[in-house]
């Protein structure tokens, strides 16, 4: 049997759409400020020469393109003031997280409430200008020394920093108003809506190759095939959930009794979300964007890496590989999922598991099935990451598509309908509610009546 919410959700309809108003506001002020961010990747920074970047980005895809033009929208291929994106957002962010699980004092700040998530959140900018900072010289000091500047010197590297600092910043800033004013998180939409933009761009490239005959007919069909089946996998394996029985005893508050419920405690197969290919991502990029920066001056040391290390490379997809399982059983256990915190919630409740004594063996026992489930969690995580890296490799497709744009698509996009759902199931309620209320008037107006 269906619940009333899931019945409510079910019969939902652009007529209740149309009657919420807050949600169509919410809507609009997104989209808005999606679109401020967009035109933000068109306005170059100043005293780049656009046809030497143009061949620079070409030249240097490896360590400029792929990921890193995926995740800024394309603005560090047109060195927008937005090329740095909201990397350097989330790098600080992933830092803070996993810092607050290991530092002391920073995991007791965070259960001080909305004052403690307030320092933290004032850590996390601080950790964002130290990083868009260096970020930003490298790129500047890449720029100038691959000849793409009208006038070097310190003056356009001092001008290049502020304002790619300046421009995540402001992403930082657009990304948090969305989220509080808007619908759905916003720093996750920002990079889906990069990544939604740059896929036109992706398959226009790809379908060149097929009519220039580089690739054949029969590689373009089973690589759509591929994108296909890999979105529906992913879909399949965000709503996969381990499901553990919870059962509540029976109550007394005051003289009332209360019988014994019972519940369940959901398990997503990959609690860790996209987090950890990002973060092995952002690590594998660093010698070939290291080497960019220094231009044609890197040393043996760093040729060697590169040359082990490439995109493509066995020991590239084997460092993926195990950097993608490491960072989901760490984040998963420090962040996402903490068996402790659960289990003291539960005991707090005075909630159970059958078979199982309340405190510390029910963390046991959640950890123990935590780490089973996240078996198939990291190995889907590696899978959908690998396999287009090592189709591109072999069939030598030069247009990007990763599994980890895949990823990010598929977990927004489900979160932000999943939010819209909520937002249209809270109007219905409160719908519900005033309609209750105003028969109970009517129903009081008409004693009145009868009694006179």
């Amino acid at each position: 049997m269906a619940s009333a919410a899931e019945q409510m959700a079910a019969n939902m309809s652009w007529g209740a759409f149309g009657k919420a108003k807050e949600l169509r506001q919410r809507i609009l002020f997104t989209i808005g400020l999606l679109i401020i961010y967009r035109v933000g990747t068109y306005i170059p920074v100043p005293g780049i020469d656009a046809e030497q970047l143009r061949r620079f980005v070409e030249d240097a895809s490896a360590g400029l393109g792929g990921v890193l033009n995926m995740f800024t929208g394309g603005a560090i291929g047109r060195m927008g003031v937005f090329a740095l994106g909201i990397m350097p957002y989330i790098s600080a962010s992933i830092i803070i997280q996993l810092m607050t699980a290991m530092v002391p004092q920073l995991e007791s700040l965070k259960k001080e409430g909305e004052a403690g998530r307030k320092k933290i959140n004032q850590y996390t900018r601080y950790g964002t200008v130290a990083l868009a900072t260096l970020q930003g010289y490298g790129l500047a000091v890449s720029l100038q020394s691959g000849g793409l500047v009208h006038t070097p010197g310190w003056f356009f590297i001092a001008s290049c920093v502020i304002t790619l600092v300046g421009g995540t910043m402001f992403l930082m800033w657009l990304g948090e108003q969305i989220t509080a004013r808007g619908i759905g998180n916003g720093i996750s939409l920002i990079i889906f809506v990069g990544i939604v933009a740059e896929l036109p761009s992706a398959f226009a490239q790809f379908f060149v190759q097929g009519r220039t005959g580089a690739i054949s007919t029969a590689v373009i069909l089973g690589v759509l095939v591929m994108l296909l089946a890999t979105l529906l996998f992913v879909v399949f394996m965000e709503r996969s959930l381990r499901k553990i029985h919870i059962q509540y005893p029976r109550r007394q508050v005051g003289m009332k009794v209360y019988d014994g419920g019972s519940s369940h405690l959901p398990i997503k197969v990959n609690p860790a979300g996209v987090i950890p290919a990002i973060f092995a991502s952002s690590l594998l990029l660093l010698p070939t964007t290291i080497s960019t920066f220094s231009g044609a001056n890197s040393g043996p040391v760093m040729s060697t890496i590169l040359a082990y290390f490439g995109p493509g490379q066995p020991l590239y997809l084997l460092f993926f590989a195990g950097m993608i399982v490491f960072f989901a059983y760490f984040y998963t256990h420090n962040v996402a999922f903490k068996t402790d915190d659960v289990a003291d919630n539960l005991k707090n409740q005075n909630g159970f598991i059958p078979g199982i004594r309340p405190g510390r063996r029910t963390a046991e026992y959640l950890e123990y099935v935590v780490n089973r489930v996240l078996v198939l969690g990291a190995g889907y995580l590696a899978l959908v990451c690998l396999i287009p890296e090592i189709v591109r490799q072999e069939l030598a497709i030069t247009a990007y598509f990763g599994g980890t744009s895949i990823l990010i698509i598929v977990s927004v996009g489900m979160d932000t309908i999943q939010q819209v759902q909520s937002h249209l199931l809270a109007h219905q309620y409160e719908g519900l509610i005033e309609k209750s209320q105003l028969r109970g008037k009517r129903r009081g107006r008409n004693k009145g009546t009868a009694r006179r």
